[in-house]
């Protein structure tokens, strides 16, 4: 859940994104701060004037569907304000600890103003700044972003990191959905019950505990041109082995050009990492089962990112040939 920075892209898709997890069950209580900005509590409001030091602060719109995180003025800076919902305190704790260990790592981020889970504003909410860039996903791959990324995440994983209450032990992508608890009830096919067989037998011979962004995609990448700008969405920040990140960031790149683009991501981290990177075949199996059936909400996040073209039918075909692709190359 993007909170970071978002520049007007015009009539294209907002700058903002993620393979987000599903919805939690039921519906919560809203809060006002969830709603449209006519009705943004004034209390958030007043918070956030507060922090950004400014006699007020105007609503400019929503950035994901007209809702948070919005961007906002704060006398002559453009800022992003995002709101949550009471429960959701330690998704934005993963994400003030994450961004703040990223900006300590040189990794680039938005800055955090300032953050509030609940006492004073009423629910939680965090101010950043606002990050030049698009998150739109290029129809034809780029192999210096696929590159780029790749050795983004190698620097993040030069941080070691044990497990704490704000980031906590994340064993796969998005790791606060059970996606073996999704898949129950369904069959998923002779393929996925191989991968999860072969996968239970198996351990990484790479056991370092390390800095994972934790929801690592293109979606969650902001270019300037084919220049990084930031990296956003740290709710699913945490401990982890180096393959949560690399397999998910492979995955995805083979999920929007095929599979030779995954090669690209791995060639960026091993050079950026000054070593090969272990596992890989484990990692990119954990990444491909970290998926609900049928890939659930994906494609449409990956529509909301500028790949309407990457039809479920073929983000399937795609899914598949690379968790084949890794099956065949376990030990």
């Amino acid at each position: 859940m993007s909170v970071a920075s978002f520049p007007d892209n015009g009539p294209g898709p907002p700058a903002q994104s993620e393979l987000p997890g599903p919805p939690p069950p039921g519906p919560p209580p809203v809060h006002p701060a969830v709603l449209d900005p006519a009705v943004l509590d004034p209390a958030v409001l007043h918070w956030a004037a507060g922090v950004a030091g400014c006699p007020g602060v105007t609503v400019l719109r929503g950035l994901r569907d007209g809702g948070s995180p919005w961007l906002v003025r704060a006398g002559e800076r453009e800022l992003v304000l995002r709101t949550g919902r009471p429960g959701e305190e330690r998704l934005f704790a993963a994400e003030v600890a994450g961004l703040r260990l990223a900006a300590q790592a040189g990794v680039p981020v938005p800055a955090l103003l300032g953050h509030d889970a609940g006492p004073v504003a009423g629910v939680p909410v965090l101010l950043t700044t606002c990050l030049p860039g698009t998150s739109t996903i290029p129809p034809d791959p780029r192999p210096a972003r696929l590159r780029a990324l790749g050795a983004v995440a190698a620097r993040l994983h030069a941080v070691p990191r044990q497990p704490s209450p704000d980031l906590p032990r994340r064993h796969y992508p998005i790791g606060d959905t059970d996606f073996a608890a999704l898949r129950a009830g369904h069959d998923m096919g002779q393929l996925q019950r191989i991968a999860e067989a072969r996968l239970a037998r198996l351990a990484p011979t790479d056991q370092r505990l390390v800095f994972v962004h934790g929801d690592l995609w293109q979606g969650n990448a902001l270019w300037a041109g084919d220049t990084l700008s930031g990296l956003v969405d740290w709710d699913c920040a945490g401990a982890g082995a180096p393959g949560v990140d690399l397999g998910s960031l492979r995955m995805d790149a083979a999920f929007c050009y095929g599979q030779g683009a995954a090669a690209e991501v791995l060639a960026g981290y091993e050079q950026a990492a000054g070593a090969p990177a272990a596992d890989v075949a484990y990692w990119d199996v954990v990444a491909a089962l970290a998926t609900p059936p049928g890939l659930g909400w994906f494609p449409d996040a990956i529509a909301r990112q500028g790949r309407p073209d990457l039809t479920r039918e073929l983000l399937l075909r795609r899914h598949d040939g690379f968790l084949r692709s890794a099956v065949e190359r376990l030990p």
